[in-house]
Formats: C-alpha cells, sequence, structure tokens
C-alpha cells in the first residue's frame, strides 16, 4: 500500500535509539507493535490517523526492526520498554499520548498504562488482555507446567533454540508460518517437535495481505535477527519479580480491548470468557470490549474496523 510521505527518525532514550516512523499533526498516538513484527505492522492505521487530525508515531521497539537490539534478554522488561516510551513522549514535548498496541505491544500499553497512568490518555490494546499477576508462580513455570514443553513461549525460553529451528527455514516462510496463523487452539508442538515445524505454511494468502507486505516483513527480520523480538519472552520471568510491587494493582486509564474472535486460544483458553467477565472488569474499570470477525493480527486483517474503532475511541476521549 502507499504510505505517502512519513518520516523516519532515529531517538536516543533511555539509553538506547529506537526507530519511530511518523506522520501526521496533532495529539500524539503511539502504536506499539507485537512479535515478530516491527513499524510496518502499522501501515494501515498511519495514514488513516494521520488524515484525522493525529500525530501517528510508530516506533520499532527495543530488539526490532531498526532499533538497537541489546544482547542480554533482562534487558527487555516490561520497565525498559516503558522508559523506552516515556523517553519518547519527552522526545515529542507531550505529556500524554494515546497509545494503541498489539500483541507485545498490548503487554507494553497495559504496563506503561499501569506505571505511568499521568502519561496515558487512553490504551487500546488489541489481541492480549491484561492478566493479574500471579503471586505463587512465575509465569514460565506455570506455563510449561500446564502445556509441556511444546509450548511456543517455553520453546522461546532458552537462548538459541529457536533461533536455529527458524533457521532451517527461508525468512520469507517464517513469517508466512506467523503471520497468517488461522489456527484457534494454543501454539502447542507435538512432543519433540520445535513449533515453527508444527507452524503450516499456507498455500494461498489471505486478501488482507500481499506477497509483497510480507517480504517486506521477511526483509526486515534477515536484517535484525529473531533474537531481539525473543529475548521479549525470555524476560517473562524476570517481569513476574519486578512487578511485584504492582501486585492487586487496576489499570485506571481509558481501555478499549479489540479481539479477534478466531485469535489463538480465544475460545479454547478461556480468553473470550475472561475478556467478557467480572474479574477483567475489575481490573480496569474504565473498559470497552469489542470482539471482530479476525484471527491475531487482527490490525492488518480487519484494517479499516479496526482503524474506525481506534478513530471513535480517541474522539470520544477527546470531547471528554
Amino acid at each position: 500500500m502507499d504510505l505517502g510521505e512519513v518520516n523516519h527518525q532515529r531517538i536516543k532514550t533511555n539509553g538506547i535509539w529506537l526507530h519511530v516512523v511518523e506522520k501526521g499533526s496533532g495529539p500524539l498516538v503511539l502504536l506499539l507493535h507485537g512479535f515478530p513484527e516491527f513499524w510496518y505492522s502499522w501501515r494501515h492505521q498511519i495514514t488513516f490517523l494521520a488524515s484525522h487530525g493525529y500525530h501517528a508515531v510508530a516506533p520499532d521497539l527495543r530488539g526490532c526492526g531498526d532499533s538497537d537490539s541489546p544482547l542480554s534478554p533482562s534487558s527487555y522488561t516490561v520497565l525498559h520498554l516503558a522508559g523506552d516510551l516515556v523517553g519518547l513522549l519527552d522526545y515529542f514535548g507531550e505529556q500524554q499520548a494515546f497509545v494503541v498496541g498489539h500483541d507485545w505491544g498490548a503487554v507494553l500499553g497495559w504496563h506503561l498504562s499501569l506505571f505511568r497512568p499521568d502519561r496515558v490518555k487512553g490504551l487500546i490494546a488489541m489481541s492480549t488482555p491484561y492478566y493479574p499477576r500471579d503471586p505463587a508462580a512465575k509465569p514460565i513455570e506455570s506455563f510449561t507446567g500446564k502445556f509441556g514443553d511444546g509450548l511456543y513461549i517455553s520453546q522461546f525460553q532458552e537462548p538459541g533454540r529457536a533461533e536455529r529451528a527458524f533457521a532451517r527455514y527461508d525468512y520469507l516462510t517464517v513469517m508466512k508460518k506467523f503471520l497468517l496463523i488461522n489456527k484457534t487452539d494454543l501454539l502447542i508442538a507435538p512432543g519433540g517437535m520445535e513449533i515453527i515445524d508444527h507452524l503450516q505454511t499456507p498455500a494461498v494468502l489471505p486478501p488482507w495481505i500481499t506477497e509483497e507486505e510480507l517480504q517486506v516483513y521477511a526483509d526486515k527480520l534477515e536484517e535484525s535477527g529473531f533474537t531481539g523480538p525473543l529475548n521479549y519472552y525470555r524476560a517473562m520471568d524476570l517481569n513476574w519479580e519486578l512487578c511485584a510491587p504492582w501486585q492487586g494493582a487496576k489499570v485506571t486509564v481509558p481501555t478499549k480491548c479489540i479481539f479477534g474472535d478466531k485469535d489463538v486460544g480465544f475460545d479454547s483458553y478461556g480468553t473470550r470468557e475472561y475478556v467478557q467477565g467480572d474479574t477483567f472488569k475489575g481490573l480496569v474499570p474504565d473498559l470497552e470490549v469489542v470482539i471482530l470477525d479476525g484471527h491475531h493480527f487482527i490490525n492488518e486483517e480487519r484494517a479499516h474496523e479496526v482503524s474506525q474503532e481506534i478513530i471513535t475511541f480517541l474522539q470520544k476521549l477527546s470531547v471528554e
């Protein structure tokens, strides 16, 4: 698609350089991508938001795209990531921003809203709800205990393991396996199999993405590698330790959640029941939940509907 004129720049924040793409002027909207993506996942929303009077800023999060990629997984905690974003807000001279996140970008949006609600005017979280911290068990121990070593999160823990498995395929095939997931169950490989081998490569592309767009992802991942994005998973237990002071805390900023009804685990893992239930509403009191017909990468698959949901939310908060 034609993005028109966008501004690329590298910004020093929190001791690293982040690459950001921006377009438009007006209230700041941060667009935070997920795994295994970079700013390009917001190509549809960047132009849409700019044309509606907003300053759309889509960073490559640390470890991804053209941003710096620290080596240690311990440099990828939600505190590091939130610090990166506060630095971006300061760079642009904005006290507050609207925050839109998908997948790991949603995790980051939840935690920025938890840590610094004074800097978040409103949050839109896609595909990943806010889960309360379990005070009794670290997440990896809990996940592996429930689902075994075949769970993708468990397989991503050991440095080098997933990288070696991914390397058996070309980058375009790896991106197709992830971006075109149409499984609705959790991503769990059979015993003795790596998750990348378990994922299918569709023979026919869905209508919402082209071979050329997939190649953009593949080319960028070939440049940057997968270790940075995988380090987000490798920092999950450290996140659990560091977030202990926020045990039981609520996310109080105005929030809209957007989910695809065919997302991984949405029904089989109980996500639908959770996000429509009282526990989630208790943790996120100012909450609106929207469920669309679609899969995990809902901001791309349902680009127009998602853009409309974003703009409706931003406009509502702008007049309140």
